[in-house]
């Protein structure tokens, strides 16, 4: 059933009014979260999620023989604010869906997380989506790069992820809900340093001529974004060794064009 809102108009704009290969806004706040190692809150546009990780850990006594001698295991799992994601029935965590989106997230990045540094032992993922108007995937691989990293979790490379589809015959990138409904579409996870793909996961089927330009464009994207992750993380470090610095009880004051 397609949509009723126009995708694209005559002058080659969304419906939110981005032209076709521009990015939502990124937002991206680290955080103590509980218990967890590292924490990070990923908005990209109205889709919100919040990714904690734990460990490296001894796994608990009921999934040891799940571990490997050899190297760690990665355990991801999703749930869904049942107020901020627009579905009527609530998913819980034996959910199809949520289970499909968790091994896929997982398959990313066993190649990708140096699992070897940590035999018989166990990486907690845990993701929590707060809002969705689409490109549910990437940003989860996105937000669980950033936690992985500030958990301290060495990795081979960054993942960085994004959804493109073709509306017509234009390609488009960053899909919301509306457009992933309406136009076939494909989730791409890169590896920017090293340029491998370690994700393409396409739902509906698109046209081969299509799909090598949306996958060019998305590749191209995963630069963009993992330039805006790099920074943010860069600026976090930044702050964690000026207090550091500053010893106990010290306020780090930052200078400014003002002062």
């Amino acid at each position: 059933m397609s949509s009723r809102i126009e995708l694209l108009n005559a002058g080659l704009l969304r419906s939110d009014g981005r032209r076709p290969y521009e990015l939502r806004t990124i937002a991206i706040n680290f955080g103590a979260q509980g218990t967890a190692d590292g924490s990070v809150t990923y908005s990209h546009g109205l889709t919100q999620v919040r990714v904690s990780v734990l460990g490296p850990h001894e796994a608990k006594p009921g999934t040891r023989r799940e571990t490997f001698h050899d190297r760690a295991t990665l355990n991801v799992e999703v749930q869904l604010a049942p107020f901020g994601v627009g579905e009527r029935r609530r998913r819980g965590r034996g959910d199809k869906r949520l289970l499909e989106l968790a091994a896929s997230i997982k398959s990313t990045f066993e190649p990708v997380v140096q699992t070897h540094l940590y035999p018989r032992s166990t990486i907690d993922i845990f993701i929590h989506v707060l809002q969705l108007d689409g490109g549910l995937l990437p940003a989860c691989i996105n937000a669980s790069t950033l936690a992985l990293a500030t958990a301290g979790i060495p990795l081979f490379d960054f993942v960085c992820a994004i959804s493109g589809g073709v509306h017509g015959t234009q390609p488009l990138l960053d899909l919301t809900t509306v457009e992933e409904n309406d136009v076939p579409s494909v989730v791409v996870g890169v590896m920017p340093r090293t340029g491998r793909v370690t994700l393409v996961q396409m739902e509906t089927r698109l046209h081969m001529d299509r799909f090598e330009e949306v996958f060019r464009v998305a590749c191209d994207a995963g630069k963009v974004l993992w330039s805006e992750m790099r920074d943010a993380l860069r600026e976090r470090t930044g702050d964690l060794v000026d207090k550091l610095e500053a010893g106990p009880g010290m306020v780090v004051v930052k200078e400014t064009d003002e002062t």
